[in-house]
């Protein structure tokens, strides 16, 4: 059974400017929900995007309704596939990759393999999977939803959520809360140079961040 929904509302393009300012990395130190499995690696080094998620969920075999939907997405699109927990196909391959980058696609994960990493790098179409596999989807249009809520990495994805990925995995977020969540993150990176400035300086790491304090206060404690 098919269903094809409209394309949701973008996220405003000047909060996905800021997110993409944004350690995934960083927002781990004070946020726990939104993160994918980190077995979803990066495929190209070193990129870190930000976009409105637009979602696919394909099973098995069968990926006619991804080649359809690339006919859909637009600039500033984040695709977001769910596998149905399937371990073996390549759903994303070189076409695909030219047909996202030509359509402004500016990332996508797969919960799940890939394959033709050498055209997604050649393209530079930073992509977000569980890996290569050489054995791939066939377009067999039994089954499949898009823009529906999806299952990716152990995260529910909803379409128009916020997507940053980078190096260290793919985060997800409502687009009500981006703003507040990149203005604490970028804080926290601004002030980063001055904690290091500080060791390189000579003072001891848990001086700094305050960590020998509490240990010295829990031992205090535990020792009355």
């Amino acid at each position: 059974m098919f269903t094809l929904n409209d394309m949701p509302a973008q996220v405003d393009a000047k909060l996905l400017e800021k997110l993409a300012q944004v350690e995934t990395a960083t927002v781990g130190h004070f946020r726990h929900a939104g993160f994918m499995n980190p077995k979803l690696r990066a495929v190209l080094p070193d990129r870190r995007i930000a976009g409105t998620a637009v979602t696919v969920r394909i099973p098995g075999f069968d990926s006619a309704l991804l080649h359809h939907v690339m006919g859909y997405v637009r600039p500033g699109d984040f695709v977001v596939i769910d596998r149905c927990g399937d371990l073996k196909h390549a759903c994303w391959g070189g076409v695909v990759t030219r047909a996202a980058k030509f359509r402004g696609v500016v990332g996508a994960v797969v919960d799940g393999y890939a394959t033709d990493f050498s055209e997604v790098r050649d393209v530079d179409m930073p992509l977000w999977c569980l890996g290569p596999t050489p054995i791939t989807t066939k377009k067999i249009a039994i089954d499949g939803q898009f823009n529906v809520p999806v299952s990716c990495g152990g995260v529910t994805v909803n379409p128009g959520d916020a997507v940053l990925a980078d190096e260290s995995g793919v985060l997800v977020l409502a687009p009500e809360i981006v703003d507040a969540v990149a203005d604490r993150a970028l804080a926290m990176q601004a002030a980063e140079p001055k904690t290091v400035a500080r060791i390189e300086a000579g003072e001891r790491m848990g001086d700094v961040t305050g960590a020998t304090a509490m240990i010295e206060a829990a031992i205090a404690e535990q020792n009355k």
